[in-house]
C-alpha cells in the first residue's frame, strides 16, 4: 500500500506548499482545524502541524483586522468590496484515500504557479473611525479649565461679616448671651450664645444649597435640600431685617414673639439637618 498523496505528491512536503490545503481545510469546518487534525489530514508532524496552525491564525487575525477597517469604511458610506488577503483555491488536491498497490504509481506532475495573491490593502481609515474599533471603549471628554473661585470669596466675605453682626446682635436682643457650659466643674466654659444663630441658620443654608445643587443625592434629599436651603435664606433675610429695624427703632429689647421665634431656630437647624442627612444616605 502506498502513501497518501496530498497535492498531487506523495513525499513529505514543505510547511508553504501544505499552507493552501490547510486554509480550504479551515474554510470548509468555519474554524482553524486543530493541530491533531492537520497530522491526520496531511500526514506531517507535531513540530509541522504547529507552524501550520500558527500561520492560519496569524493570517485569520489579519483578515479579521481588514474585516473590521471595511466595516468601519462601509458605516462611513464607503461602496469597496470585502478585501480578501488570502484566497482560498477552491478545489485543492487533498487526496488522501489508499491506492491500489497494483496500480502504478502516477508520475509526478509540474503543478503550476499560483496565481499571485493580492498585497494586504492598506485602508487608512479616519481619525473618528478609531472609536468602531472597540464598541467598549471609552472616550473621555476634553478636560475644561474649571472658573476660578477666589473671587466669588472675596465677594462673600463683606456679606458674611454684615450677617453675622446682625444675627449676634439679634441674639442679644432676644436674651442670648454669655453662658456657662459646665457649671460647678469648668468655670472656665463660657460662651456667647449669640454666635450660634449665623453658625447655624447661615451654615445649614449654605450647605443644604451644595447638596441641592451637587445632584450626587437621590431624588427625595435633593427636594428636602432645596426647600430647606430656600426656607434658611428666607429666615436669615427675615432676621437681618428684624435685627436693623429694632435697632432703628431704639429699641433694647425685641418684642417676645420675636424672641419666640429667634429662640426656636437652633432646635428647627438640627432637625433639618438631622432630616437630610437620613436622606442623603437613603436609596429611593
Amino acid at each position: 500500500m502506498t502513501a497518501p498523496t496530498i497535492n498531487g505528491t506523495r513525499y513529505p512536503q514543505p510547511v508553504d506548499e501544505l499552507l493552501p490545503a490547510a486554509r480550504t481545510l479551515a474554510e470548509e469546518l468555519d474554524a482553524l482545524p486543530s493541530r491533531n487534525r492537520l497530522m491526520k489530514q496531511f500526514r506531517i508532524g507535531s513540530e509541522k502541524a504547529n507552524d501550520l496552525l500558527a500561520r492560519l491564525r496569524e493570517e485569520r487575525a489579519q483578515q479579521d483586522r481588514s474585516d473590521s477597517l471595511h466595516a468601519a469604511m462601509v458605516l462611513r458610506g464607503s461602496l469597496a468590496d470585502r478585501p480578501v488577503l488570502v484566497p482560498v483555491d477552491p478545489t485543492p488536491d487533498t487526496t488522501t484515500a489508499d491506492t491500489d498497490p497494483d496500480t502504478p504509481d502516477r508520475p509526478e506532475q509540474p503543478t503550476p504557479d499560483p496565481a499571485p495573491v493580492p498585497p494586504p490593502v492598506d485602508v487608512t481609515p479616519a481619525e473618528q473611525v478609531s472609536t468602531v474599533e472597540s464598541p467598549g471603549t471609552k472616550i473621555r471628554p476634553a478636560r475644561s479649565r474649571r472658573a476660578v473661585v477666589w473671587p466669588v470669596i472675596l465677594l462673600a466675605l463683606p456679606a458674611f461679616v454684615a450677617i453675622w453682626g446682625g444675627w449676634v446682635g439679634l441674639g442679644k436682643l432676644t436674651g442670648f448671651g454669655k453662658v456657662n457650659l459646665l457649671p460647678g466643674i469648668g468655670s472656665g466654659w463660657v460662651i456667647d450664645t449669640a454666635i450660634t444663630l449665623p453658625i447655624g441658620v447661615e451654615t445649614y443654608g449654605a450647605f443644604a444649597l451644595y447638596v441641592w445643587l451637587s445632584g450626587r443625592v437621590p431624588a427625595r434629599a435633593a427636594r428636602f435640600a432645596k426647600w430647606s436651603a430656600l426656607g434658611s435664606l428666607a429666615i436669615g433675610a427675615l432676621g437681618q431685617v428684624a435685627y436693623h429695624l429694632l435697632i432703628a427703632a431704639g429699641v433694647t429689647s425685641a418684642p417676645w414673639w420675636i424672641t419666640t421665634l429667634v429662640a426656636c431656630l437652633p432646635v428647627a437647624v438640627l432637625g433639618m439637618g438631622a432630616a437630610l442627612a437620613h436622606l442623603m444616605h437613603a436609596t429611593d
